[in-house]
């Protein structure tokens, strides 16, 4: 039987445990499709390369504070707007960081020789993240 304490220190390794698991990947992603490194060439600001990465770093803890902290940010009627825009341009980034990135999934495949799976492989992709969204909207 589990104690009380017990119970504790297992919820927060399993808590410590995902955020790591989390974090990591979300780094990995970040460096997987260089990111900042690109939007440093398109815009051609590499000097000031470090504030992206300070930019990415401090977003993220004040968006994780943000979200376990019972804090309300009262904004104006266009604030809504304003987040929007933000939260639209890093979404545009990313999708525009996938499709430069996504010529590496035939590469991929054809070296694990997968390569007459490839439609396969592109559809559970897909799928995965059909079942994941929609069980993260009606379930969780």
């Amino acid at each position: 039987m589990i104690t009380q304490f017990g119970e504790a220190i297992l919820a927060a390794l399993i808590g410590l445990a995902g955020g790591i698991a989390v974090g990591s990947g979300m780094v990995a992603f970040l460096v997987v499709l260089d990111i900042i490194p690109r939007l440093a060439q398109i815009t051609r600001s590499f000097s000031k390369i470090h504030a992206y990465e300070a930019a990415v770093v401090l977003g993220s803890l004040l968006f994780t504070w943000v979200d376990f902290s019972d804090a309300k940010v009262h904004l104006f009627p266009m604030g809504a707007a304003v987040v929007g825009i933000f939260a639209g341009c890093f979404v545009g980034m990313l999708a525009a960081a996938l499709t430069e990135i996504i010529n590496v999934l035939p590469i991929l495949a054809k070296r694990v020789g997968m390569g007459s799976y490839m439609i396969l492989l592109l559809m559970a992709m897909i799928f995965g993240k059909v079942v994941g969204s929609l069980f993260e909207w009606l379930f969780y």
